[in-house]
């Protein structure tokens, strides 16, 4: 049963991040179908690994319906190339978030918003103004809560449901930074 003007895409990045801001959504009578859609996860065994964990995490926890595109690293790396550090986040930011509002836009949905505003590793501010923007561009509402003041309930809860928790973004030059290799 759709709420009138409840019915949400959420862009999941990976299982741990979706604990929380599923919890308020769900509370704020939102009804959810989570968006599978993160080129910039490399490694395809890394992909499936975190993939795998939000299927864990949904058939046991969440039972909500999946939207999972392919696995395509190819427009990441090619809308990356040439950018460093903050400049590349935006970009990835940008590839994913325009595709969860394009989909939620031609789906149907009332609004559209991201786990990516729950960690507190992620740049917020870019990811905001983002989403505000592509919500314009493709005319479907951005659903802005900044889901960082539950950082530590979503811990306490993935830890709790066993879910593999990686210790990087997902993109090879965050795994790179991650163990400080130059």
């Amino acid at each position: 049963m759709t709420l009138n003007g409840k019915k949400l895409l959420l862009h999941i990045c990976c299982a741990p991040c979706a604990c929380y801001p599923t919890d308020i959504l769900l509370a704020d009578g939102y009804d959810i179908t989570g968006y599978w859609f993160n080129p910039n996860i490399h490694g395809f065994r890394e992909y499936s690994k975190r993939l795998m964990t939000l299927g864990y995490y949904v058939a046991k926890v969440r039972k909500m319906d999946i939207i999972e595109s392919d696995y395509s690293s190819d427009e990441w790396f090619g809308g990356t190339s040439g950018y460093d550090g903050a400049d590349r986040c935006r970009v990835c930011y940008s590839i994913r978030i325009n595709s969860t509002a394009r989909r939620a836009a031609s789906e149907g949905f009332d609004s559209f918003t991201s786990t990516l505003l729950y960690s507190k590793y992620q740049r917020h501010d870019f990811i905001k103004e983002i989403a505000a923007e592509a919500g314009r561009k493709y005319g479907v509402r951005f659903e802005y809560r900044d889901f960082r003041k539950g950082w530590k309930e979503g811990i306490r809860k993935s830890r709790e449901l066993g879910l593999y928790r990686q210790q990087y973004c997902g993109c090879v030059f965050s795994e790179i930074e991650r163990f400080n290799v130059s």
